[in-house]
């Protein structure tokens, strides 16, 4: 797939690693949980878009 897909999948996880980190300092559990649920989108995403170039070179 493209560029632009590994990229967002990628920003996913830095986006929820930074919501989970000010979560925890804030001691905000809602936020910590959401930041997680965002990088585990993002690593599924980007799974996704490996598979998408193995298949492609196939």
């Amino acid at each position: 797939m493209g560029t632009d897909d590994k990229f967002d999948a990628k920003a996913d996880q830095v986006k929820g690693k930074v919501k989970e980190g000010v979560g925890d300092a804030t001691d905000d559990q809602g936020l910590e949980n959401e930041g997680k649920a965002d990088q585990a989108k993002g690593t599924l995403k980007e799974s996704a878009e490996k598979v998408k170039d193995i298949f492609k070179k196939s």
